[in-house]
């Protein structure tokens, strides 16, 4: 394909995507920015994925302001992912367990008064509804996505979660590696040369990355603040576009996100904050962050 061609086809691309913007927008019902809210709490709505709740607490803290958040969960509904991409919800993006597992986390921090099951709560933002809106989600940041919704914003550089260390991880790097969004070409076996190497994360996904990293340990966890206080407490912490990254986001950890190429929508923003695409780029990006540890 010569240059004249591919200049064709990305201006056509272009267009195309201008369009259905344009027509999208024509649709769309804007959300009420300005909702009265009662009984000095703010309620939101959110189905999930769980990623994508932590990403939108930034959106919620300013929403709320000075009033304590409610968050009503969404359970059962159908997942968002193609049947290629592996999710342990089994076809779900959020059961009763997922909000089991996440409501301590959520109530940790001091402006969370409620997280439970949506039922038939009073609902002051829906959360879901950035869904109607006609952009691409494949990019841009996750948490303005509901920036973009609302008309607000955030110091994003700055930690939206606080958990108290799990100092026993303190010479650990701990990692987590979805089946979903992995880069090609991006291999861990390098670390299986450092002696304390620790995954979280699901018992199917450990075992296949115990393949490349053979001393590799397991810590599962009742809860996710317990899994928060892991990635708090860790050396530094390596994941990619998935849950436990957007934990270590929140939390401001060093960290390390393997960016899916085809879908880059998580930007690490803050001190000790990268993402790598490329094998030796993340060996180095590994060195940095051990340097970095030792500095603590």
């Amino acid at each position: 394909m010569t240059i004249f061609e591919r200049l064709y086809i990305a201006v056509f691309k272009e267009k195309a995507r201008r369009a259905l913007f344009t027509k999208g927008l024509a649709r769309v019902e804007q959300p009420d920015l300005y909702p009265s809210t009662e009984d000095g709490a703010v309620h939101f709505k959110h189905f999930g994925l769980i990623g994508d709740i932590i990403y939108a607490i930034p959106a919620m803290k300013a929403l709320a302001g000075e009033k304590k958040i409610h968050l009503h969960l969404q359970i059962n509904q159908k997942t968002l992912y193609k049947k290629s991409m592996k999710h342990p919800n089994q076809g779900k993006i959020l059961t009763e367990k997922s909000v089991e597992m996440l409501a301590p986390l959520l109530l940790a921090q001091p402006e969370f008064a409620v997280v439970d099951i949506l039922k038939d709560q009073r609902i002051d933002y829906d959360l879901d509804e950035f869904r109607n809106f006609p952009f691409d989600y494949n990019t841009n940041h996750i948490c303005r996505w509901y920036f973009h919704m609302y008309g607000i914003t955030a110091d994003l550089g700055q930690p939206w979660l606080k958990v108290t260390p799990d100092t026993r991880f303190k010479d650990d790097i701990v990692i987590a590696r979805s089946f979903r969004y992995r880069a090609p070409g991006i291999r861990y076996d390098f670390l299986a040369a450092y002696p304390h190497v620790t995954f979280v994360g699901l018992k199917e996904e450990y075992e296949d990355m115990k393949k490349a990293i053979p001393g590799l340990k397991h810590q599962p966890v009742n809860n996710f603040l317990e899994f928060a206080q892991i990635i708090a407490g860790a050396r530094f912490f390596i994941g990619n576009q998935s849950f436990p990254f957007a934990v270590a986001e929140g939390l401001k950890a060093r960290r390390a996100l393997e960016l899916c190429f085809e879908c880059p929508n998580v930007i690490p923003e803050g001190k000790d904050a990268y993402d790598f695409l490329y094998q030796p780029q993340f060996e180095k990006v590994v060195k940095e962050l051990e340097r970095l540890s030792m500095k603590k």
